[in-house]
């Protein structure tokens, strides 16, 4: 594995490496270091999402390169509250907010047993596949096993001490319970605060109200707007759970946490990393972690995302599209607080182009040591190295090659033969997984008026409108069509006779009037092979159509 070289200037996750072991041999010397992601399966886990995992996972895995141990945890959330029904789930499951999301029904038709798991099955199978080690821990387990019951009973005994740190953030007034938008807790009608917020043992919802609790016995007392109330022992009731405020940083306490970013809803002042900073040390005794904030992510062409508004695209469908290290690469070449989008459209060609000119770097040992140390995060972790595409031909051209003949595999195979004429692809699995990726990339997103058909019959009132000049230019592309049967050769070719028409050697340096005749030349092609002025790359798709049929369609 790629050793960072600290005598340069380092990037932002050997920095942030730096800094989590700076403060972990600090702190606690000798002990494993622990950083932490939080995930809520309130709804489809998204690309925004992702950053809350890829960032701890790239400093994690930076300080295990160096030996040392190093732990990363994932919380699920889905001891969370069900908020709100997405878009197009049946809206009969609003009877369920308020619910933990592991007592939700998983969406109909769901092989899974809850909502939560419905929703944590999609991402556990995308970590995987991009090579992210850690530990997940359901939040539903840690409460009702009463492994927080320390926590908790600690919470509710220093309440006054909760409400007077949350006092010096407060800016609005009190509001309804079900209105608790930041998860504090202080949205209780004006009166004593508890930090605790349990489930009603009737109806199995969060819209309780504590109305009484004693700090020797432990007994609470609380009412549910469905009209039930009892009193229980908190000491052994575990139908609950602390608000999001007090739950954080006591998570921080309970196990240690080093670095976990946020997000920057969480990150502004006042917010709850803020304000867990203040109740991890005056309350839990612990500290608060190294935690950068991160930027949205976006998608090309796209808002912002949003889980709730429904259908958004999720690593699962990143990965469809794009190989694993491409994809982590995205996540690791920008800093954190910087926001970058991920290209669903046609922008993918550009991305691609850029990771393969990267590839060529490092194999031609011309990359920096920059890039290198990226190329090195994006297709290996300290444990394990990615698989990667044998023979990476140019996404571009495997997308247009698999539009031009509908996925079909024998005649992608035949135009894949004429790739590279010293050493032809003779079988698709030397091109998977990028292949595949482009073909569902056509199939899912390439726009339905930008795909490609080749014409059936020549077009007879185009070649009857043929001047004197694209006739011959004509003639000498087909003359020298056999013996240029390559992606380079064709490549050379169509270039090449616009220039010899003009009297030079094919391989002559452009003029400004050569290059007006070269775009001629080509929407001409264009035309007599698909009836446009523009298309995929004139090589490919002359590759792609075959020799026999360029010939009929060029009227020879």
């Amino acid at each position: 594995m790629l050793a960072v070289d600290r005598s340069t200037e380092a990037d932002w996750i050997s920095r942030l490496a730096d800094e989590v072991l700076a403060e972990a041999d600090r702190l606690a010397p000798g002990k494993p270091v622990v950083c932490a992601s939080g995930l809520s399966p309130s709804g489809p886990i998204h690309l925004g999402n992702l950053r809350e995992v890829m960032t701890p996972h790239f400093v994690a895995d930076e300080i295990r390169r160096r030996g040392r141990e190093c732990e990363h945890l994932i919380s699920w959330d889905d001891y969370d509250r069900f908020r709100r029904v997405p878009a197009g789930i049946d809206p009969s499951w609003e009877e369920h907010i308020g619910k933990p999301l592991t007592a939700v029904p998983a969406p109909p038709g769901s092989p899974h047993p809850n909502w939560a798991e419905h929703f944590k099955a999609a991402m556990i199978e995308s970590l995987a596949e991009l090579g992210v080690t850690y530990r997940g821990i359901s939040q539903t387990e840690q409460y009702t096993s009463g492994r927080y019951r320390d926590q908790v009973l600690l919470a509710m005994r220093e309440r006054d001490r909760i409400d007077a740190i949350l006092g010096r953030f407060r800016t609005r007034k009190k509001t309804e319970p079900a209105d608790d938008p930041d998860g504090s807790g202080d949205a209780a009608p004006r009166g004593r605060y508890y930090p605790f917020k349990p489930y009603c043992s009737a109806c199995g919802k969060d819209l309780t109200t504590i109305t009484a609790y004693d700090d020797d016995t432990t007994e609470m007392t609380y009412t549910c707007a469905c009209g039930h109330g009892e009193a229980v022992l908190l000491s052994e009731f575990t139908g609950g759970k602390l608000v999001w405020k007090v739950d954080w940083p006591m998570r921080w306490a309970y196990e240690g946490v080093a670095f976990e970013p946020s997000g920057v809803d969480h990150s502004s002042p006042g917010s709850s990393f803020e304000v867990g900073g203040h109740i991890v040390r005056e309350v839990f005794g612990g500290r608060q972690p190294i935690g950068p904030m991160y930027a949205f992510v976006g998608i090309t062409g796209m808002a912002k995302m949003s889980s709730s508004a429904g259908a958004v695209p999720t690593p699962g469908d990143a990965l469809r599209i794009m190989e694993p290290a491409v994809l982590r690469w995205l996540y690791s070449r920008r800093k954190p607080n910087q926001s970058f989008k991920i290209a669903f459209d046609q922008e993918i060609y550009r991305l691609y182009d850029e990771w393969d000119a990267l590839e060529q770097r490092v194999r031609q040992g011309a990359a920096n040591h920059a890039d290198a140390t990226a190329h090195e995060r994006a297709v290996s972790t300290a444990e394990v190295r990615l698989p990667a595409t044998p023979r990476p031909v140019s996404y571009r051209m495997l997308a247009s090659m698999a539009d031009i003949t509908t996925g079909d595999e024998e005649q992608m195979l035949r135009i894949l033969g004429g790739v590279d004429g010293e050493d032809p692809i003779t079988g698709l699995d030397e091109v998977r997984p990028r292949l595949d990726c482009a073909r569902r990339w056509v199939e899912r997103y390439l726009p339905a008026d930008q795909h490609t058909r080749v014409l059936d019959e020549p077009d007879a009132e185009l070649a009857a409108s043929l001047d004197d000049e694209q006739r011959q230019m004509v003639g000498k592309l087909l003359e020298r069509l056999d013996e240029h049967w390559t992606l380079d050769g064709l490549t050379r070719l169509v270039y090449g006779v616009p220039k010899l028409q003009a009297g030079l050697d094919m391989d002559a340096a452009p003029t400004p009037e050569l290059k007006v005749l070269q775009r001629s030349f080509f929407v001409l092609l264009y035309r007599a092979l698909i009836g446009r002025d523009t298309g995929p790359r004139l090589p490919t798709l002359l590759l792609a159509t075959g020799p026999d049929r360029v010939r009929k369609l060029l009227g020879n």
